[in-house]
């Protein structure tokens, strides 16, 4: 595969703007460096914060869905965004320590086109969802007597679904880009995984105008729900102020677990397509961070700050196992 890319670099502009994107079959990833000490604290530090990922958000799903105390709007929100981390995390992360110690890191185009479309799709509905969490924060403290009434089941359950769809437009949306752009040559993506801005780079054919559009798409929705989170969160805020000091604490509490939520998942995304620039080690980082550390992040923040989940976790676990009951009740 190598010797055919390149034998199409030197191929005139002319005849690789008529080749297919078939004739890249597959695309040569240079992962996050070439030193082995490097690789190895990559290879541990990664392992060990996917595990912790994938149990964290795990265990928050479980105690959801068998505390009954739990059974709320809130928690419903919540168990789902764990969900969503759970899927997230497995995008990227598996292949990329996979690849660690592979010397030749090589993706399929389909492959390829399949991590793009599940990181879109998985990252619009996680969007969504932040903004509907915060929506059921605003009624839960702004509404409180019509809160059950305004976050019912059924409104619940639509706002779910509705972020699984717009989060698959969107991601699809962003295909369109690229699926159908010819690519004869080279096929090196300096990352660790398949993004769509370093893909277009790769294609046989002028995309000045094409890069433009992805990162003012990327730059239009990601800045938008940001910002939206961030001034609802204020009014929330504002409005908590105007309640007794007592009352408010809890309230304050669970504020300030969603707004470091919201900043951990839009500061990768804002420096990606709001900053755009040639590969740098920090972007790796950043990237590192948003396919392995986030997921992580999540449940940890909410379980420490959250005294009910805290609470719900060792009921949850000694009913599961039996173990130490008599000394809880």
């Amino acid at each position: 595969m190598s010797d055919l890319s390149n034998r199409t670099v030197d191929l005139p502009k002319e005849q690789r703007n008529e080749a297919n994107h078939s004739v890249v079959s597959e695309f040569v990833l240079l992962g996050l460096s070439n030193s082995w000490e490097i690789q190895l604290l990559l290879f541990l530090f990664s392992c060990l914060f996917y595990v912790f990922s994938m149990m964290g958000n795990f265990l928050i799903v479980i105690t959801v869905i068998f505390d009954p105390y739990l059974h709320s709007p809130m928690y419903f929100l919540l168990a789902n965004l764990s969900i969503i981390d759970l899927i997230f995390c497995s995008i990227a992360a598996p292949k990329m320590i996979c690849d660690l110690f592979r010397k030749q890191k090589v993706i399929s185009f389909g492959g390829c086109i399949a991590q793009i479309f599940f990181s879109h799709a998985v990252g619009g509905s996680e969007m969504v969802l932040l903004i509907a969490m915060a929506f059921d924060r605003y009624v839960a403290i702004c509404k409180p007597l019509h809160y059950l009434t305004i976050m019912r089941p059924s409104v619940c359950t639509l706002i779910l679904v509705v972020a699984w769809t717009i989060g698959v437009i969107h991601s699809l949306a962003q295909l369109a880009f690229v699926v159908n752009l010819p690519f004869c040559g080279p096929n090196v993506l300096d990352s660790f995984y398949c993004d769509i801005p370093r893909l277009i780079k790769l294609a046989c054919t002028d995309t000045y105008k094409l890069e433009l559009m992805v990162n003012a798409n990327s730059e239009f929705i990601s800045l938008g729900a940001f910002f939206m989170l961030i001034l609802s969160y204020i009014f929330i805020l504002v409005t908590v102020q105007k309640h007794s000091s007592g009352s408010s604490s809890k309230a304050l509490s669970t504020l300030s677990t969603h707004i470091v939520v919201v900043v951990l998942f839009f500061g990768p995304l804002i420096f990606f397509y709001v900053c755009p620039s040639p590969s740098t080690h920090l972007d790796k980082f950043l990237a590192m961070f948003d396919a392995v550390l986030t997921p992580f992040l999540n449940p940890l923040i909410y379980t420490l700050r959250n005294r009910d989940m805290k609470t719900a976790i060792r009921r949850v676990f000694i009913k599961l196992t039996g173990f130490g009951k008599k000394g809880l009740y």
